[in-house]
């Protein structure tokens, strides 16, 4: 029986407060001014080489000697050109559009246009693929 009765509500006040300060804002200029006014205890730590990049600049002359004496070109081994044209001969045997083959092998037109570009980074999966959509043998030349 719910509504039989008298009512009485409860009007007991609800304090709302935000959260307390994290570290970052214990630091605040405008925090430690009020601290200091109030009298608290301040503690001030100054840090090995803070503020200052010495550290990652100190050690890198065997690093800068070691790059300097480099001559290896690092670069991404790219498709060759005999692949690429075999591709394209490939594909245009089978009357196929480069977004029509990337259907075929689930993949983006974007990968056909880089490979046939010579843009692509030579993947095996991609190229199993391509040889099992084109029928052609794509891998093992060189």
């Amino acid at each position: 029986m719910a509504g039989v009765g008298p009512m009485t509500q409860d009007w007991e006040p609800v304090v709302i407060r935000k959260k307390a300060p994290n570290a970052a804002a214990k630091r605040d200029e405008k925090t430690v001014n009020a601290a200091r006014r109030s009298g608290a205890d301040i503690e001030s730590v100054k840090k090995f080489n803070a503020g200052s990049n010495k550290a990652a600049s100190s050690g890198t002359s065997l690093n800068t000697k070691k790059l300097d004496d480099e001559t290896e070109n690092l670069t991404h081994e790219r498709v060759p050109t005999e692949l690429k044209k075999a591709i394209m001969q490939a594909r245009g045997e089978k009357k196929l559009t480069q977004s029509q083959l990337a259907q075929l092998i689930n993949e983006k037109p974007q990968v056909i246009q880089e490979y046939e570009s010579g843009k692509a980074i030579p993947n095996q999966q991609i190229l199993a693929k391509l040889e099992r959509a084109l029928g052609a043998k794509l891998r093992g030349k060189k």
